[in-house]
């Protein structure tokens, strides 16, 4: 069984001890492929120092998270641009708009994610979307956007079954994560209605932990909870959802 996590800073961690914990019980669990965005130019040696760790099981996306689009945006695009350039990445991201702790650069995050967007396109990748409180503004740009070139996950996906028709009509999968064990979450209900072919596996650990372990530091090891639950919802095998999620991330990430 063969299980990927298309979304985890599991780089966050540094001691290097830990760090070879982590991606053992990853391995012992199943889990295999971890794909890893940045988040600021500061952030690229630690994807990179994992990445060159364990190159048969991590992988690196670079771009600009919209919570570090500040006063020096344009500067932060310009390090990671020179970086992509030195560097085979497999997605940008993360990128995308939030507006859920502050709103002071929202015009400078539409103008980041259009510019990340651009690079994608340009270098045949696809793109990994942040959005949160921001739906509206991040499909607004995805449907301006859209063409041939445009693809990639939604990542941590949790709105609605009408919102997700519209992210796959657009040609995106959706990435799921912690938030649809949770109980009141609503998520399971939308994602029971989705067909296994638009869903990718994510754990954007240390964030949004699943249930049984919601409220402690998360770990892409516990991407078998997420797992579950999708097959659960299904009702098929946790190795079928493994095959699929699995082969989806194959066909946006190419590898």
């Amino acid at each position: 069984m063969v299980l990927t996590d298309t979304h985890t800073h599991q780089y966050y961690e540094t001691d290097p001890v830990k760090k070879a914990g982590l991606m053992q019980r990853c391995l012992d669990n199943g889990i295999s492929r971890l794909f890893l965005p940045n988040v600021d130019s500061g952030s690229i040696p630690q994807v990179m120092d994992m990445v060159n760790t364990y190159p048969q099981h991590c992988f690196p996306m670079l771009g600009l998270h919209p919570c570090d689009v500040k006063a020096n945006w344009e500067q932060e695009l310009e390090t990671i641009y020179t970086a992509l350039q030195q560097t085979k990445v497999y997605a940008i991201g993360e990128i995308g708009i939030d507006l859920y702790w502050d709103k002071t650069f929202i015009a400078e995050q539409q103008q980041a994610f259009r510019q990340q967007i651009a690079w994608a396109k340009q270098a045949g990748l696809p793109i990994n979307i942040h959005c949160r409180n921001a739906f509206d503004e991040v499909y607004a740009i995805l449907q301006q956007e859209h063409d041939e070139l445009l693809r990639g996950i939604f990542h941590c996906f949790s709105g609605t079954l009408a919102q997700a028709e519209q992210i796959i009509e657009l040609g995106f999968m959706l990435g799921i994560g912690g938030v649809v064990t949770y109980k009141n979450g609503g998520l399971d209900k939308v994602v029971e209605q989705i067909d296994l072919k638009h869903i990718v596996l994510e754990t954007d650990s240390p964030y949004l932990t699943p249930v049984p372990y919601r409220g402690k530091p998360n770990e892409s090891s516990y991407l078998v909870y997420v797992a579950q639950k999708v097959a659960d919802l299904h009702q098929v095998s946790l190795e079928e959802v493994a095959r699929i999620t699995t082969e989806n991330s194959k066909i946006i990430f190419g590898v």
